[in-house]
């Protein structure tokens, strides 16, 4: 409502974005009887981390940087008459991080893991660390292979006969 507002306020010459904002759902925010900017409003709106998963759309750099401090807002923007979906901020990668290593096991839990380790004997050492030692090979198994012998008969040498070749005849 408060974008609503301002953009009435302005007049005539963004009537088409009024137009545009009138159009979509609106939202009711805190400040509906006293109305304040447009870009503060939407800030309010995404306070508490975002908790309705609202994304903004701005082309405002001011609005578009705070956005970019709090964690979990996607940021959209239009560049050539296509919209952007801006990459994840440096916060909400850290967020996302964060959040997934709480999730696998809590942090108490961690504790009490490291505890049990250290009590049965199980921790890491940091000066323990055993590489497995490569054993030497033995010879390669198709090289001890045993050499054929040519079989020969008293009677026969080999082949050394020649054989007959065919001529081909040419077609002209």
């Amino acid at each position: 409502r408060c974008v609503i507002k301002e953009l009435e306020s302005l007049g005539k010459a963004l009537y088409g974005a009024k137009l545009i904002a009138q159009r979509f759902q609106i939202r009711n925010c805190s400040h509906h009887k006293d109305p304040v900017s447009g870009s503060a409003c939407l800030l309010s709106m995404i306070e508490e981390g975002n908790p309705h998963h609202f994304f903004i759309a701005t082309q405002d750099q001011d609005l578009a940087n705070k956005v970019k401090k709090k964690a979990g807002v996607p940021l959209l923007f239009i560049i050539q008459n296509t919209m952007v979906l801006d990459k994840p901020s440096p916060k909400s990668l850290a967020f996302v991080q964060k959040l997934q290593t709480n999730q696998l096991v809590p942090e108490h839990q961690k504790q009490s893991i490291v505890q049990l380790k250290e009590k049965e004997g199980l921790a890491k050492q940091e000066g323990e660390k055993r590489r497995k030692r490569k054993r030497a090979g033995g010879p390669n198994p198709l090289s001890c292979l045993k050499k054929k012998k040519k079989k020969t008969q008293e009677g026969q040498e080999p082949s050394t006969e020649k054989k007959k070749r065919r001529k081909r005849k040419r077609n002209r």
